[in-house]
């Protein structure tokens, strides 16, 4: 009797030390708190429980704006990116003077990027979302510690820009649609700077040009194209421009 006495205490204490409530000045405070260790253990149901406790019956509470904040972190932990990235800019409206608002901005930017897809030929729109936030954060607080990590996302999301507007125009060349094949060479020659993209657009819009048999395009684009082109692209531009400008009038 007595051991099992003993067992029961044993048992009752250690269930009380786990059901133990963390120490705060108002109940708010106490389930924002035990919201905060929950997410620590990726218990996020009952975190969110928590949460939606202070938002119930503490919308004032000093720990009501942290709360809406850590929910927001839940969801981008859950990796529910769509949602996350609409509370996210939910608090960023109401809140746009809060100390973490550099992280607010990041997270936003960095919930768009986690919803691009594996490949460059699907639906890119969440690249340009992300970017546009991104480069918020380098924008407005560059010497947050997010502004290095906006700059590789921003790096990372144009790559897969560039890829998709090649691959478009890619498709348009190999399948004899030459006109607009031409005209997206001509915009990535516009807009983008990386070297072997610009090349292969100069290439590609001259070789467009003869099969459309425009010797115009050839005649005012020659010199420009010479002097943008990369050095080890030269020769190849050459001998195109060479056939276009042959092409009788």
């Amino acid at each position: 009797m007595h051991k099992s006495l003993l067992l029961f205490l044993s048992l009752f204490l250690l269930v009380a030390c786990a059901t133990k409530r963390p120490e705060g000045k108002t109940e708010a405070e106490k389930l924002f708190r035990e919201a905060e260790n929950l997410v620590k253990v990726g218990r996020y149901i009952l975190a969110n429980e928590k949460l939606n406790r202070i938002r119930s019956k503490y919308p004032y509470s000093y720990y009501a704006t942290f709360a809406e904040l850590l929910g927001a972190d839940v969801l981008f932990k859950q990796e529910n990116y769509a949602e996350a990235a609409a509370a996210y800019i939910v608090f960023k409206d109401f809140h746009p003077r809060h100390k973490k608002i550099d992280y607010v901005t990041w997270r936003i930017g960095e919930s768009f990027f986690k919803q691009l897809p594996d490949t460059h030929d699907r639906d890119l729109s969440s690249a340009f979302e992300a970017i546009k936030h991104l480069k918020e954060v380098i924008r407005v607080y560059p010497k947050s510690e997010y502004a290095t990590k906006a700059k590789a996302r921003i790096e990372d999301c144009e790559k897969m820009i560039r890829a998709k507007e090649r691959y478009i125009a890619d498709f348009y060349f190999k399948t004899d649609v030459y006109d607009a094949a031409r005209f997206r060479y001509d915009n990535i020659i516009a807009e983008f700077q990386d070297p072997e993209i610009r090349a292969h657009s100069m290439i590609r819009a001259i070789e467009s040009s003869i099969e459309l048999k425009d010797k115009a395009y050839c005649n005012k684009n020659k010199a420009i194209y010479s002097d943008l082109i990369a050095e080890n692209y030269k020769e190849d531009l050459q001998e195109v421009i060479k056939d276009c400008l042959a092409i009788k009038d």
